[in-house]
């Protein structure tokens, strides 16, 4: 991956004046870099890494496995397209291995993700079976790691 890349996975907030100077270029060609990522759609947006257990909202996040029968034409493409627009689906992918697809879902709690899956997910048509796996906690969230550094959340035990 491109290093100018690699900087903004790493801090989208940094400058272009201060990745000018990491890369050595002129704070114009960064300027240029970036507005031809963006117009190519290498770059598709940019968000925070926000730390959900440590805010008070009801919020449940699930993964569920997708198994689903190709199509003819379009292979995994038309369900995952489908799939991809409903609100609730925060990510999803397509996998190798037992199942089809990998959907990261949200809802405000336990029944509105159920309700999701059964409602919705599983009464498309070529949806054969889903496994939903519900979020307990979460230690990093791409590439961040959660927790401050030396905390531990063991107690411990003197004797």
């Amino acid at each position: 991956m491109d290093e100018l890349l690699k900087l903004l996975k790493g801090n989208a907030l940094e400058t272009t004046a201060d990745l000018a100077r990491m890369l050595n270029l002129s704070e114009a060609e960064v300027k240029a870099r970036i507005a031809g990522y963006e117009r190519a759609g290498i770059i598709r947006g940019y968000q925070a890494i926000v730390n959900t257990d440590n805010l008070d909202l009801p919020l449940v996040q699930a993964v569920i496995e997708i198994k689903i029968t190709p199509e003819r034409d379009g292979g995994f493409n038309r369900i995952a397209e489908h799939i991809s627009k409903f609100a609730e689906v925060d990510a999803l992918h397509l996998m190798s291995g037992a199942y089809d697809l990998l959907a990261v879902v949200s809802g405000r709690d336990l029944k509105q993700v159920a309700l999701f899956v059964s409602a919705k997910l599983a009464t498309i048509e070529g949806v054969l079976s889903t496994s939903t796996h519900f979020m307990l906690k979460t230690y990093k969230e791409h590439g961040v790691l959660m927790q401050a550094e030396g905390h531990n959340e063991r107690i411990q035990v003197s004797a």
